[in-house]
């Protein structure tokens, strides 16, 4: 099954493919998103839309993740990324796939071993992981732990209806 991790940012979304096969994981794609930042706040918001929609379509992913959201000590800085990761849910769930939603700590704890793994840590993994995925940027290698993540845990989050919360689960 190929997954579909997301990085949801309104400057950058990294988005990355994986394939599962039982325990083996394959590296099949990954980018970024990079919205026009001179463009009002609702053409960005279509641009993340529309190239996440040529990425399902292209890649026919089984099914997608995203990171949660952590909250920002600046509210007007959470509210505009949560209406990227917005458009970054609704376009797969529009496509048909399920999405799991996953806390960043529990995505670190999956790829590291360690809930407050650095991003040059999770990077390193993502590498150790899919060794043919090459150079990355952080956001990518962020969609692509994402991805991992939900391989190992989507069963679970079936369960709970599309969310896992918490690092210990």
């Amino acid at each position: 099954m190929k997954i579909l991790g997301i990085d949801p940012g309104l400057v950058k979304t990294g988005w990355g493919i994986i394939e599962t096969d039982g325990n083996k994981l394959s590296y099949i794609a990954s980018g970024l998103i990079k919205p026009d930042a001179g463009q009002e706040m609702a053409h960005r918001l279509k641009e993340i839309d529309e190239a996440l929609q040529k990425i399902v379509t292209d890649f026919e992913p089984g099914s997608a993740a995203i990171e949660e959201t952590f909250v920002n000590k600046n509210p007007a800085s959470a509210l505009k990324l949560g209406l990227a990761r917005g458009v970054a849910m609704t376009v797969p769930a529009r496509m048909g796939l399920s999405v799991g939603e996953y806390p960043a700590n529990l995505v670190k704890k999956s790829i590291v071993g360690a809930g407050k793994a650095g991003k040059g840590q999770v990077g390193m993994m993502i590498k150790t992981l899919l060794p043919t995925c090459g150079d990355l940027s952080e956001d990518e290698a962020d969609a692509l732990a994402v991805a991992i993540t939900h391989a190992h845990h989507r069963e679970s989050v079936l369960k709970f209806g599309g969310k896992l919360s918490g690092a210990s689960r």
